[in-house]
């Protein structure tokens, strides 16, 4: 058995074995203990999007939201959703859906701890997992240990993998792929592009998530409903099979590793990152008037990269049916060939479009994560100079071949990140609790809330006195 082997293996105990079960557990915890907060408040996210900045310090709760829905939303969306369906079955996609709308509590919670115990970083914000770690358990150590495997994962093994996708979606356009000099154009262009965005700081980053992430999501979907309504008679078929497949509970426990609930459970929490402790990075850079609006706003996020984004992959390969004619193709080429059978071959460069804006929009928000946790670890200059030019180079990188070992060794290091931060948010969740009690007792009594940090019984924040 040699290395790849053994870091494949050891990635699937881990998400298998462990992960599944850590992350949806906590899903139903924290949906019981905040009261269903994602059913009861989902009016109240919807306009928490719209908070308004008061001071030139840090992002706007819509750019925070798009920079988290920037690192959430890729390829896995389209890919990852693919890969589950061929090898699950339909019926995985119901799972995805529910761990969704489990895995939003999760995300609502962690992002409000992100957001009480976000900290000043001159013009900006800066939090998340390590930050609350220091701070609320008193366990720097622990909060490093997160941050390495934060910036192991995002900057160097997820964006790796990203530029490769984009690089990837050209393929189709030269029959000599292999041996053009595309990978290597295309990665000297994203090390320039990366250069600019990592050097231009959070305002810039926030701006270009802003813009691009509803640009790309909307292509998509109309996309998808343009198949749907031209395959509106066959809906209600497709969603027979998805709950038939869904509660094949002898398929299930005859193949459980493989079944549709497992990979349905793994793209859907894994997709939106609920509870894994990447998304609360961008939630504490936002500038609120209360944490649990930034922790509502997650909630949004976390729809819309698995109910609208992951959903609209699930019903173009159903209803275009390419997945069961073909059971050779998977990932973006069965996505290409399902929507060049319902518009021909011109469609093909649509995906194209989605695909290099959905992996360059999670490079953006992949860096993100990655600067603030540089940050927890060393404030000086010249080491962030050093990543920024290190993580740029890895895109570069990375658009020249496909590094198997480096993904498997980012899920990894991604699953000990998400082990750490659902173990912590679990014991931080009172604190949760408390701010979100508080919000709810100003909004009945008419108020715009607003938080102080002595009105949950809290004295160790850093912007809330």
């Amino acid at each position: 058995m040699n290395i790849s082997d053994i870091i494949t293996s050891i990635d699937d105990v881990l998400y298998t074995w462990c992960l599944i079960y850590l992350l949806a557990g906590a899903g139903i915890f924290f949906t019981i203990r905040t009261g269903f907060v994602q059913f009861r408040l989902f009016k109240d996210a919807i306009l928490c999007m719209n908070e308004k900045k008061t001071t030139d310090k840090g992002v706007s709760a819509f750019q925070a939201l798009m920079i988290a829905t920037a690192s959430r939303v890729g390829t896995g969306n389209m890919a990852g959703v693919a890969t589950a369906i061929v090898t699950g079955g339909p019926g995985a996609a119901f799972w995805m859906w529910l761990m969704a709308i489990l895995g939003s509590a999760s995300a609502f919670v962690e992002s409000t701890l992100a957001q009480i115990y976000k900290k000043n970083d001159g013009d900006t914000f800066k939090g998340g997992p390590a930050y609350y770690i220091e701070r609320a358990l008193k366990a720097r150590w622990l909060g490093v240990l997160f941050a390495i495997s934060l910036i192991a994962t995002f900057a160097f093994g997820f964006n790796g993998l990203q530029a490769y996708n984009i690089v990837s979606t050209f393929q189709y356009y030269s029959a000599d792929f292999e041996h053009s000099s595309i990978p290597v154009v295309v990665g000297i262009i994203l090390f320039i592009v990366a250069i600019i965005l990592f050097f231009g700081g959070t305002e810039k980053i926030g701006w270009i998530s802003s813009l691009l992430v509803p640009f790309m999501a909307g292509l998509y979907i109309i996309l998808g409903l343009l198949i749907m309504i031209i395959n509106i008679g066959e809906i209600p078929a497709v969603l027979v099979s998805i709950m038939k497949s869904a509660f094949d509970f002898k398929a299930i426990f005859g193949g459980f590793t493989g079944s549709c609930m497992v990979y349905g459970i793994k793209r859907g929490l894994f997709s939106n990152e609920a509870g894994m402790g990447s998304a609360p990075n961008a939630s504490a850079s936002a500038e609120v008037s209360h944490p649990v609006k930034q922790g509502l706003a997650q909630i949004i996020s976390v729809y819309i990269d698995t109910l609208l984004i992951c959903s609209t992959t699930v019903f173009i390969l159903l209803l275009t049916g390419v997945y069961k004619e073909d059971g050779s193709l998977s990932g973006i080429p069965l996505l290409q060939q399902s929507v060049a059978k319902q518009f021909g071959p011109v469609a093909i460069h649509v995906i194209t479009v989605a695909v290099i804006l959905f992996a360059f929009t999670s490079i953006i928000g992949n860096y993100f994560y990655a600067e603030s946790n540089v940050r927890f670890i060393s404030k000086n200059p010249t080491v962030m100079t050093v990543f920024r030019i290190a993580a740029a180079a890895m895109v570069f990188f990375g658009a020249q071949n496909n590094i198997e070992v480096a993904w498997s060794l980012a899920d990894i290091t991604m699953g000990l990140e998400a082990i750490i931060n659902i173990i912590v948010i679990i014991m931080l969740s009172d604190i949760v609790i408390r701010a979100l009690r508080d919000y709810e007792k100003q909004k009945a009594a008419g108020l715009d809330p607003t938080f102080h940090e002595k009105n949950i019984g809290l004295n160790n924040t850093d912007v809330w006195k």
